[in-house]
């Protein structure tokens, strides 16, 4: 924990005169590990009880500049509600894919953030994602490799595991930097042709109804083996969504039917639950 906080301070340059606030549970790995920044950093922290709407009336209070702050995707809307963005030095989010348009009103909003890449095992983050650019790069301490499915391998000098292969298939652009396509376990290979649910999902996001929820799964096919669907539990999600998506994908990619549930189960950090479909 304390060599992935010195990898966060040296990246943002953290010194004792930062100011560093956590509006996330320290139960979970982000919220101790912003504990632990502020120790190494010798800075001050203030704590604020986990909401929807962090930093709620922080420009009434006085409180200053924020040196870095971590959020979670679902504390985003609240945030850009408050019009606090420009009190934030340092933005990071993680915990769940970010929506293609909130990543967009963050960029508007002219605050520099940063989408995270890590996991329990390597203690937060190791590589970080400026928004609205493409790829992540590494803290410094960390470097990149792929096995021959494609997939990431965290290579560390101040970290005990040494090595660390992931299940994430990503495009590896240098040693330091990759661009993230989806996780291994989730390709859909379809007569042949190998589909990243997860970038499907992100052209699919926009399109989506106001409050819709839905993602890309596979269901059986006598042709393919194996053909692309949105899963949804959402009767506004209809086959014009799939039209739409034919004009945006790459031909064999769009998904080929929409398969409605009951209800689409969340994890408790609110990350999507992909259900088998038969």
């Amino acid at each position: 924990m304390l060599a992935s906080a010195r990898a966060t301070v040296e990246f943002f340059g953290l010194t004792p005169s930062s100011h560093l606030v956590l509006p996330l549970s320290p139960g979970y790995i982000a919220g101790m590990m912003q504990i632990v920044r502020a120790e190494v950093a010798g800075c001050r922290l203030t704590v604020e009880e986990p909401s929807s709407c962090p930093l709620a009336g922080w420009c009434e209070g006085g409180s200053g500049r924020v040196s870095l702050l971590p959020v979670v995707p679902a504390q985003v809307e609240g945030l850009l509600r408050s019009g606090v963005t420009g009190m934030v030095d340092n933005l990071i989010v993680g915990g769940a894919p970010l929506a293609s348009a909130l990543e967009e009103r963050i960029v508007s909003s002219g605050c520099r953030a940063y989408a995270t890449y890590g996991m329990t095992e390597t203690c937060s983050h190791v590589a970080l994602r400026r928004l609205g650019c493409g790829e992540f790069t590494a803290l410094p301490g960390f470097t990149f490799a792929t096995d021959a499915e494609g997939c990431l391998a965290i290579e560390s000098r101040t970290l005990s595991f040494g090595r660390l292969l992931t299940t994430d298939v990503v495009e590896l652009t240098s040693a330091t930097s990759f661009r993230w396509l989806g996780r291994a376990d989730n390709v859909i290979n379809s007569g042949g042709v190998k589909i990243h649910p997860e970038e499907v999902e992100r052209v699919m996001a926009p399109l989506l109804p106001p409050g819709a929820m839905a993602y890309v799964g596979s269901c059986p096919s006598a042709r393919w083996g194996s053909e692309a669907v949105i899963v949804t539990d959402s009767d506004a999600v209809t086959d014009a969504l799939i039209d739409r998506l034919r004009s945006l994908l790459p031909r064999h990619h769009c998904p080929k039917g929409v398969v409605r549930v009951d209800r689409i189960r969340l994890t408790p950090t609110n990350k999507i639950i992909r259900e088998r479909i038969e």
